[in-house]
């Protein structure tokens, strides 16, 4: 018996040995976010999304839901319903879960700091897609995928300078402002007036939020309307709001794109239609189709290679009487 007892000890301690050996070993090599790319396993992205604000923000959305299956990432996919505090929470979650990447459209520009260390920490990396984030630590997210806020609103002033070059004024304008702190409310709003203050005749006799929305920017133009007597330009920092707007101006007994010129951003289908009907004068494109190209920086920053800090979309500018023509090529 002594023996047996012996003899089973020796093969326990052989068996502790081996399995002390293997959990030992030394971790694979590869980025810490456990470099999926390069094993042939499936990524897992974490998507925080601003919200369905608009026909933008829903095209964006099916672009990286549609991508992501095309491309063979597992994509988690949260819906912050325009709140800061729910992108967080959300950001957390990925965290948490030990995904492999995380992107995601900030509601606002500024309050990211804690929460992108906190990805950085994990070893996780991060993109931002459509709107930047205000942060002196530039090293807490990867790369910015999206447009130029500033320069869409710089080719909306543009487009107003040149139609009104021969006009002695004044020209009143009203601004219907998108989330108040988000990067293309500010950025828009910035480029516009960049432009606009090099000729003293353009004014800007109202602004305010219409929070990217179509309820809340006819709500807003029919408080323009009521509190200004001559308005002769309306700048709407989105066409969900624009088209808004042009309810409460037909409303009013006023002709949208004649009594009052429309410049908008995005460039959904139904504000192609709008100018089709003479309704819109002018529209700056803002691209949501940004999925497939989200799909590859991911690939690359999972695999720990070097990306662009900035990868722009490329956009045009749409005058009323090039609608026509472009809108059976609108996806969106």
């Amino acid at each position: 018996m002594a023996r047996r007892a012996v003899l089973v000890l020796t093969a326990a301690l052989l068996a502790s040995s081996a399995l002390t050996a293997c959990s030992t070993e030394g971790p694979a090599s590869g980025p810490a976010s456990g470099g999926k790319a390069d094993s042939g396993g499936t990524i897992t992205m974490g998507f925080a999304q601003v919200g369905a604000e608009s026909g933008w923000r829903t095209a964006n959305t099916k672009s990286v839901q549609e991508a992501a299956k095309k491309a063979g990432i597992d994509l988690k996919f949260s819906d912050a319903q325009q709140k800061q505090e729910n992108q967080i929470k959300a950001i957390r979650t990925f965290i948490q879960q030990k995904v492999d990447v995380i992107a995601f459209s900030p509601v606002v520009e500024s309050g990211w700091d804690t929460v992108l260390k906190e990805a950085k920490d994990a070893g996780i990396p991060v993109i931002l897609t459509d709107r930047a984030v205000d942060t002196k630590d530039t090293s807490l997210y990867k790369t910015f995928l999206g447009s130029d806020f500033v320069k869409e609103g710089k080719s909306a002033g543009e487009w107003l300078t040149s139609t009104y070059a021969n006009e002695q004024g004044p020209v009143n304008i009203v601004e219907l402002q998108g989330t108040t702190g988000s990067a293309p409310a500010n950025d828009r709003k910035a480029g516009f007036a960049d432009v606009i203050r090099t000729d003293g005749k353009f004014k800007i006799v109202a602004s305010q939020s219409g929070d990217f929305t179509r309820a809340k920017g006819k709500e807003v133009m029919q408080a323009f309307l009521k509190s200004q007597k001559d308005i002769d330009v309306l700048y709407a920092h989105n066409d969900d709001m624009a088209l808004g707007a042009i309810q409460a101006i037909e409303e009013s007994g006023k002709k949208p794109g004649t009594d009052i010129k429309v410049i908008s951003v995005d460039g959904i289908k139904d504000a192609f239609v709008a100018m089709t009907e003479g309704k819109i004068n002018v529209v700056v494109e803002c691209n949501p189709l940004l999925g497939d190209q989200l799909m590859d920086l991911a690939k690359k920053v999972v695999a720990g290679e070097s990306v662009p800090p900035r990868v722009e979309t490329q956009e045009g500018v749409f005058p009323q009487d090039k609608a026509a023509a472009a809108l059976p090529s609108r996806n969106y």
